[in-house]
């Protein structure tokens, strides 16, 4: 780690928390200068972000065919519990980043519509940018906890302060059930954390799970002077590092211990995390704060809860629920695919029958946050498939690219409604109607932007659910059957909206004389959005390159898991219980 790698990876989580303190001491009734030093904050998060994923660095630049964790900052923070402020990035980790820094920056610029209490709007938007970072960056879960939870309240505020007529109610919801979601993480944790022990890793497993430890000295310790350390201890060494915690859960039988109904500690934790994760996804039934948070929202964070926030849960799932605790995992493989798939037709079925815009584009992120928990749970490296880790990564990696391409798309959609919205006041699909007319330059990046949330070829949304709908094949025929003909009822309340809205007869709803073509700064949001659809529609691969060794990787640790350990598991039950039969024969 040198100084410039612990500055830049730092300072896009601080930059943020440093310009929400500097804000307080601006004039409140200087509303420019308000929203030009926030959105100036917002692009110092964002430059850094694009060094790194430049090749111009050698000592930053992100190191694509490097599977494990990179740019590491590291240092301990409360060492009575040894939690550590412990950051870093991988594959699954930083295409992410990049999504949280450019709709962060571009949803600023669509907040300039904000006019109510502007200094208190732009400190808590960057207090919740610096959230943002933080969970996609920490890689200590009791820091990730930490970050997490700091994203709840300023969320809560944005909702219920500058929302809609309802604001108050949905503000509410939404902090309720995320809220309930952290309990259960919460709980996963403590489970986690009283069950680890480092001392049952080799040096090797310490090493690479980047476990750091200084002497009285404050010099670094070596992976084997530590593991000797800890050998010599009476009592367990417990850890918050996620990284160790996958070496625990996959190379250890210390979450194995039974707990309640005959299932093991890592089993009830995935269980916990699973449905703590899927709240923010949100999947059915979780998922019934979604469409009322969006509606009542303002335009910039219906941006952000649909282009990062929503990511986060998926995130989660990858990132701690499969590696830490893989049995349930494996266990729960047709549940979590149910999910996925009830998601997508629930969501698609749901956005059918509204009749608000708003309403409409927030359930069709329901449904295409369906092929995310459906690409992330196809467990289809099994014995019967001769451990065949080729669909499982297909699935890992569409699901991670539809995160990209719905928050890019599904962003896009959000500040469409929105421009509409300033204008006309109302989201009645039924009172729109030859927009295209009106306004037909806003009416073609409107088309793009709602084209690629269809997964129309040659943009964003096509390449993910692709790629899930195929992984799913060697799992069950049937899902990935119903998977691809959810794209037919994409298509169809797609279709229709934009029927309604901007093909329609003549507009019949308020405010026709407002209806002027997208302005500069609008166009100067919606461009960027529009770019990105078609680019990564076109060359995905300019995304997958940064995904593939990880994701490869973690695939493989968790396909050789299975052979390894889940299937000898597997016998040895299947064994006694054939003995308990006979003995029990008459």
């Amino acid at each position: 780690m040198d100084n410039l790698t612990n500055f830049m990876v730092t300072s896009l989580i601080f930059t943020p928390v440093v310009g929400a303190i500097v804000l307080l001491f601006f004039p409140s009734e200087n509303k420019s200068l308000l929203r030009w030093f926030t959105l100036l904050v917002t692009v110092l998060v964002l430059l850094p972000t694009l060094w790194i994923a430049l090749p111009w660095s050698e000592a930053l630049s992100f190191e694509i065919n490097e599977a494990g964790v990179q740019n590491v900052v590291q240092t301990s923070w409360i060492p009575s519990f040894d939690i550590q402020f412990f950051l870093g990035i991988d594959g699954i980790s930083f295409p992410l980043l990049m999504l949280t820094a450019l709709i962060s920056f571009l949803a600023m610029g669509a907040s300039w519509t904000i006019d109510k209490y502007v200094k208190s709007y732009c400190v808590l938007y960057l207090l919740l940018l610096a959230g943002m970072m933080g969970v996609f960056l920490s890689l200590d879960f009791f820091l990730f906890y930490i970050f997490w939870e700091v994203m709840l309240l300023p969320m809560y505020f944005l909702i219920g302060v500058w929302g809609g007529p309802r604001k108050e109610y949905a503000a509410i919801k939404f902090f309720l059930y995320t809220l309930f979601g952290s309990v259960l993480m919460l709980i996963a944790l403590l489970m986690l954390y009283f069950n680890s022990d480092l001392r049952q890793l080799s040096a090797d497993q310490l090493a690479t799970a980047h476990i750091a430890a200084w002497d009285e000295a404050g010099q670094l310790l070596s992976a084997e002077d530590y593991k000797t350390k800890i050998d010599a201890s009476e009592y367990p060494v417990h850890t918050f590092n996620i990284l160790a915690l996958q070496q625990l859960g996959q190379h250890t039988d210390v979450f194995d211990q039974v707990l309640m109904f005959g299932k093991s500690i890592q089993w009830w934790a995935f269980v916990l995390l699973f449905i703590g994760f899927i709240i923010k996804v949100p999947s059915v039934p979780l998922h019934t704060w979604l469409p009322d948070a969006h509606v009542e929202a303002p335009t910039p964070i219906s941006m952000i809860l649909a282009g990062v926030l929503l990511k986060m849960g998926g995130y989660g799932i990858v990132r701690i629920c499969y590696p830490i605790c893989p049995d349930a995992g494996y266990d729960l493989v047709w549940v979590v695919c149910s999910i996925g798939v009830i998601s997508m037709v629930y969501g698609a079925f749901a956005a059918l029958a509204q009749s608000d815009f708003k309403r409409m584009v927030a359930y069709s992120s329901v449904s295409h946050m369906g092929y995310v928990v459906l690409g992330l749970g196809v467990w289809s490296a099994t014995a019967g498939a001769v451990f065949d880790p080729v669909s499982w990564s297909m699935g890992v990696k569409g699901a991670l690219f539809q995160m990209i391409g719905h928050g890019i798309s599904s962003a896009g959609m959000f500040f469409m409604v929105g421009v509409i919205y300033d204008r006309v006041h109302h989201r009645d699909l039924n009172q729109f109607g030859g927009l295209y007319g009106k306004m037909p330059v806003y009416t073609a990046m409107a088309m793009l932007l709602f084209f690629a949330g269809l997964g129309l070829p040659g943009l964003c949304g096509f390449i993910g659910e692709v790629f899930v709908v195929l992984s799913v094949w060697k799992l069950s025929a049937t899902l990935a059957a119903i998977s691809a003909a959810v794209v037919i009822l994409t298509a169809a309340y797609i279709l229709w909206a934009i029927q309604r809205v901007y093909l329609g007869p003549e507009y019949r709803g308020p405010h026709q004389e407002e209806l002027s073509e997208i302005n500069l700064r609008e166009m100067a949001i919606a461009l960027p959005l529009c770019v990105l659809a078609v680019v990564l529609g076109i060359f995905p691969a300019t995304m997958f390159r940064y995904m593939d060794a990880t994701v490869d990787q973690q695939v493989s640790d968790l396909v050789e898991w299975t052979e390894d350990v889940k299937l000898p598991k597997l016998r040895a039950e299947r064994e006694e219980a054939d003995k308990d039969v006979a003995a029990n024969a008459p």
